[in-house]
């Protein structure tokens, strides 16, 4: 089956983020040392955050205020005295939104002086850098938006110079990253049949399915015929036919209704539903199915429309007059490696060096990758700009002609005055920050409910039964982790992907939290009941799984998790994805969705965020920031 990936980012999270080393320290929390696998550090404060061991993705200490505001409690800021100077711009939010707000701001106003604040001990919000040491070898792994998707296509002017600005070429990681390093050593990707499931584990390799702008062309594969790969599964004879039908036969279930009104009917059936009702699949093919599209959208196939399901490439609807759109064919067409070490979190450090004097060495693309980062320069009275860790942004007011801004630092309600602000954070908290907010627009924001999803790293000392089993990515249908695979083979200034299987090397796992038994529910309903699921799991729910899933998978190739595994980061993002506008939840089909008036600039307060434009990509991130700016400058 496919493996598809999103971007997601923004600045101010609400969740919870865990990492920790060995078994018997994750069953201490993060009071323990680290092992000798993995980084010191100490979250909050920490001289590398990327390095910390605990809590990491949003961890503890960045959500407990902002769940207070949620449930009620008020901050009065008017009697709070102004501690500080009154700042051209404050940011809320140090995501790359924010980040890039900050930039745009500077490049029209050179002499701006500007506050960011952001709850996280890190900036970069959802672009997310975690590092291990591992028997001595530096490895960098990305907990959050992991790469640029199609630049080409999809990318605006504006967000263009930004990268130009930055200094990222993107002729670059045509050969930063190897598309043949896997490939040329007889790896394919595979299926892995779990037991409770399937009734045997299984690992079948051979994957003949892309995914969505993939990063490997067919020919790089290493894939078998379909047919041979499906002979494979552990399936009754007519599950086997049933899913080679749906890749292969041509079935028009409308045949006298034109393009536009199969769309339609698309557009209001989820792809579970598609598959059952139309193609008739069984019980044995949806479980095959079912986590297809978790990676994507943070959600099953009952959570996905049909519609998308199509658009994003997943099969069935061969036989079916549809038409594709020109700018998504070149969208999907443009391959995804377009990756730093760190994912996207190397374009957060590659602006937050332009912005803050003397923090990191270096002026390139190449450079910033294994570049040391002096966070006890984030934060400097003499700086222009300065990025406030650990401050939870709780109220804005705008008293007269500039606005006030309350956070919660360390216990303490602070206040600081700006002559604009520029609210770069989760779009459905602003109406809990400004209350003053028109009861519309606070209703628009508060339908962006984010779907919960963890990005997990694992730190392995060597991969050598991923190259016995000739494997290097898997995707279990059924399993807790829907995707396990390694790191991108991605080699950037003094920095090296893992060439040697006996070498370390950092294994990647996706997790998302999902709710099958409310397939009837709406997608708001269907994210907030994962999250809450998700607020429930400890380090130990994931690490027990993760080991014994990748003990069955790798198994057979010699891999042994106590043996084998150095260190795990679990980045879990209880507010992950932007919400995603579908007709088969939202009236899209019938009224243009809001979205102009859910970010409308509220006097000197203007909006942005990948929230901002509904949809959960570091470009969009980059355009709402432009917008922003545009708009207090207009104003």
């Amino acid at each position: 089956m496919a493996i598809t990936r999103r971007d997601f980012l923004d600045g101010v999270a609400l969740a919870v983020g865990t990492g920790i080393t060995p078994a018997s320290l994750a069953l201490a929390g993060c009071s323990g040392p680290p092992s000798s696998g993995a980084s010191t550090g100490e979250a909050g404060g920490a001289a590398n955050p990327p390095s910390a061991p605990g809590m990491r993705g949003s961890h503890a200490g960045s959500f407990e205020v902002a769940h207070r505001l949620r449930d009620g409690e008020a901050f009065e800021i008017a009697l709070r005295p102004l501690e500080e100077q009154t700042y051209d711009l404050v940011v809320v939010g140090s995501g790359i939104s924010g980040l890039a707000a900050a930039w745009f701001w500077r490049k029209r106003r050179p002499e701006a002086k500007i506050l960011i604040l952001d709850n996280h001990d890190d900036f970069g919000g959802h672009a997310k850098r975690n590092e291990f040491t591992v028997d001595g070898k530096l490895l960098i792994g990305y907990g959050g938006t992991e790469s640029l998707q199609s630049p080409s296509a999809l990318y605006s002017p504006e967000a263009k110079g930004l990268l130009t600005d930055l200094g990222v070429g993107i002729a670059r990681f045509e050969t930063a990253f190897d598309r043949d390093h896997y490939p040329a050593r007889g790896m394919s990707r595979a299926m892995f049949f779990d037991k409770p499931t399937f009734g045997v584990d299984k690992l079948v390799t051979g994957d003949p399915d892309q995914g969505v702008a993939d990063d490997l062309d067919a020919d790089r594969l290493n894939a078998r015929p379909l047919a041979e790969f499906l002979a494979d599964f552990p399936l009754d004879e007519a599950g086997r036919k049933q899913i080679l039908a749906l890749h292969t036969e041509k079935r028009n279930f409308w045949p006298g209704k034109g393009a536009k009104a199969i769309a339609r009917k698309l557009d209001h059936m989820s792809y579970l539903d598609f598959l059952v009702k139309w193609w008739k699949v069984s019980p044995q093919v949806v479980a095959c199915f079912r986590n297809l599209t978790c990676d994507f959208f943070a959600v099953g196939i009952d959570g996905v429309s049909a519609s998308d399901a199509y658009d994003t490439g997943y099969p069935g609807f061969q036989g079916l007059p549809l038409e594709r759109d020109e700018e998504a064919e070149a969208e999907m067409a443009e391959p995804y490696i377009h990756h730093f070490p760190d994912g996207n979190a190397s374009i957060a450090r590659l602006l937050v060096r332009k912005l803050v004097p003397g923090i990191a060495p270096g002026e390139t693309m190449e450079d910033v990758v294994t570049a040391p980062f002096d966070y006890t320069r984030l934060d400097l009275a003499d700086s222009p700009v300065r990025i406030r860790q650990n401050a939870t942004v709780v109220r804005v007011e705008q008293p007269g002609g500039e606005v006030d801004i309350g956070y919660v630092s360390n216990g303490t309600l602070h206040r600081v005055r700006a002559k604009a602000c520029i609210m770069a954070c989760y779009n459905m908290m602003i109406p809990y920050i400004m209350p003053g907010l028109e009861d519309a627009q606070a209703a628009i924001m508060r339908r962006n409910v984010k779907g919960p999803l963890n990005y997990v790293n694992v730190a392995l000392r060597n991969w050598q039964a991923w190259d016995k089993l000739k494997v290097h990515a898997i995707s279990s249908p059924s399993g807790f982790y829907s995707l396990v695979k390694l790191d991108y083979p991605v080699s950037m200034g003094d920095y090296a992907f893992s060439r040697d299987p006996s070498q370390p090397i950092v294994a990647h796992l996706v997790h998302v939290p999902t709710v099958p038994e409310a397939a009837e529910l709406d997608l708001a309903t269907k994210y907030r009941m994962a999250r809450a699921r998700l607020f429930a799991m400890s380090f130990d729910d994931f690490e027990k799984p993760l080991r014994a899933e990748l003990a069955a998978m790798l198994g057979p190739g010699g891999f042994d998790a106590d043996r084998d595994i150095a260190a795990i980061t679990v980045n879990r993002w209880s507010h992950g994805y932007a919400y995603y506008p579908t007709a088969l939840y939202d009236r899209i089909d019938t009224e243009d969705w809001p979205e102009e008036a859910g970010r409308r600039t509220v006097g000197r307060v203007a909006i942005a965020g990948s929230d901002a434009g509904w949809d959960a990509y570091t470009h969009t991130a980059i355009d709402q920031a432009w917008r922003a700016v545009n708009d207090l400058v207009a104003g």
